[in-house]
């Protein structure tokens, strides 16, 4: 079996923060400069805002050019079916009950079979002068680098059969 073969069948991965200004476009840029062979990633927020030029600064720092990606209103994937849909803040979180689990409802949000959080720090509250701020967007990528690694990766828990309940496996 070729490794192409292998992935054919990529999984779809929604990011989602408060405006899809930082947080959801970083993920969204990693986990496609990453695992792309794997994953189609997407990224949306509950108020679209313009992408943080600081995101796309830090971000081209480690080789992965995001500055083609645009914010985006999680209304703009109405009726989408994710595999997996990532909460990337708190105020994300709270809001995902417009992401449901429940496939067979009807709703014009986006739907996901699996839905997680794992809350980042928002480094556009970043206070201090700008080489500071800089220094936390590195801090929120770098961390974001190794959950995705983590999470996504080879040995990841969704990359092995029945990990994620009603998704085939990939072959």
């Amino acid at each position: 079996m070729t490794s192409s073969a292998r992935y054919q069948d990529k999984k779809k991965v929604l990011f989602l923060c408060t405006h899809n200004s930082v947080r959801s476009q970083i993920a969204e840029g990693l986990l496609r400069a990453m695992h792309g062979d794997r994953y189609e990633a997407y990224s949306a927020g509950f108020g679209a805002a313009s992408v943080d030029p600081r995101a796309v600064l830090v971000m081209k720092e480690t080789g992965i050019d995001i500055s083609g990606q645009r914010s985006k209103s999680i209304e703009e994937f109405q009726g989408t079916i994710f595999d997996l849909a990532v909460t990337v803040c708190d105020r994300a979180k709270q809001a995902c009950p417009i992401c449901s689990t429940q496939l067979e409802l009807p709703t014009k949000s986006p739907k996901a079979r699996v839905v997680i959080h794992r809350s980042f720090e928002d480094p556009a509250l970043a206070s201090g002068s700008e080489e500071e701020q800089l220094n936390v967007f590195r801090q929120v990528r770098d961390e974001m680098i190794d959950w995705i690694s983590q999470t996504f990766g080879i040995s990841s828990i969704f990359t092995r059969p029945a990990s994620w309940p009603g998704i085939p496996p990939h072959r």
